[in-house]
């Protein structure tokens, strides 16, 4: 184990960085955060900054020799620097897991692989697949990019055949995925804590409701049968499993016609498990740094029904919220990640309510974001 007292870092200064840092420092580790940003949330509250590129050597050889052991706060970060890292301290989650999660083509065949339900697709790296891959996918599909994507970015909706080229030049003509459009019910998440010795503790499953493809609401408990509570762990556990996975893990479902289907794999603390900071025994912050320095899992039972509300920088157009208007309801609980400029999309925070009807949890949110909005138009 690695004990109170050291020294643990991450890649990457956004705000699961610095919410990590946060629950490190709680539980009285020092922190180092690698980001090149110099006014990056997690750098701010981390014990040390180095401000670099992720993939600078020496850099990355500075942050090994300071920590004991390192992870990630996004799987963007280059693959290439964990295997740097892991030449000096412990890295979790493993290179080999983060190449699968950061790049939608591995991650696809890694599901198919393991017989695990996921969307029908196709690979498509060049012009001249394209017209075979819309046959057999069919249409309407949509064209994602490998890498680089996230809350509803680079990908684009296919409803006729034709558009496939157009769809593809507008991507960059990058490798990407053609996925079939599914006509989906519900959209759920179960983020889970993985140890070394492969002992799997999940969180409640989430009920995610989206805006222009960016997370808005996250429900939880799900308003959905046990049985498919159950299912989504199951099928959760057995990705973290397949993957030989150590730390946080974040699986996104859809719910097609009763059925669930993995949308996608998260390899670290997820947007809609920032319910687990008010609502659970333990956070997903602080499991994450438990297993990443080999301490037991923290317990992940619900204490109230909860409902998680993401705060975009739209709300800022007209200035600073008037947070008084959410602080005033004892039920809610405020989140600001301490970033310099809002734009519109960018998430700035979030705020949880919870209540014992998750009912009156709803209606308590959909209150405050009718207030929030109210005074900025």
């Amino acid at each position: 184990m690695i004990l109170p007292g050291a020294t643990i870092g991450v890649l990457g200064g956004g705000q699961l960085g610095r919410m990590f840092c946060e629950a490190a420092r709680t539980l009285g580790y020092r922190t180092v955060v690698l980001d090149p940003d110099p006014r990056s949330p997690a750098g701010h509250v981390a014990d040390v900054h180095i401000e670099a590129d992720y993939i600078d050597q020496k850099a990355l050889q500075e942050m090994g020799e300071r920590c004991a052991a390192v992870t990630v706060e996004f799987e963007n970060v280059p693959a290439d620097a964990m295997s740097h890292l892991d030449r000096f301290c412990r890295v979790r989650p493993s290179p080999d897991a983060l190449q699968i999660c950061r790049d939608r083509i591995r991650e696809k065949n890694f599901l198919r692989d393991h017989d695990l339900p996921t969307a029908p697709f196709v690979t498509v790296v060049s012009r001249e697949q394209l017209e075979e891959a819309v046959d057999t996918i069919g249409v309407p599909a949509l064209l994602k990019t490998a890498t680089g994507g996230y809350d509803g970015k680079g990908q684009q909706l296919v409803t006729e055949p034709t558009q496939i080229g157009i769809a593809f030049a507008e991507l960059g003509q990058v490798p990407c995925v053609l996925e079939r459009y599914l006509d989906l019910s519900q959209e759920l998440s179960v983020v889970l804590a993985r140890s070394e010795e492969g002992v799997v503790h999940c969180y409640p499953t989430a009920e995610n409701r989206h805006k222009g493809g960016i997370l808005d609401t996250s429900i939880a408990p799900a308003r959905v049968p046990e049985e498919l509570n159950r299912q989504a762990a199951e099928l959760a556990t057995l990705v973290a499993n397949h993957l030989r996975f150590i730390g946080v893990l974040a699986v996104e479902f859809f719910l097609v016609e009763g059925r669930l289907m993995i949308n996608e794999i998260a390899p670290r603390p997820h947007n809609s498990g920032h319910y687990t900071l008010n609502a659970t025994v333990t956070s997903q912050f602080e499991q994450q740094v438990r297993m990443l320095c080999g301490l037991p899992a923290g317990e992940t039972a619900l204490l109230s029904p909860v409902v998680m509300n993401n705060l975009l920088g739209d709300l800022w157009d007209a200035g600073p919220p008037p947070w008084e208007k959410l602080l005033r309801y004892p039920e809610a609980r405020l989140h600001l990640y301490g970033k310099h400029e809002a734009r519109p999309g960018r998430k700035m925070g979030h705020f949880n309510v919870l209540h014992p009807d998750v009912e009156r949890a709803l209606c308590i949110s959909r209150e405050i974001k009718r207030k929030l909005n109210e005074t900025q138009r």
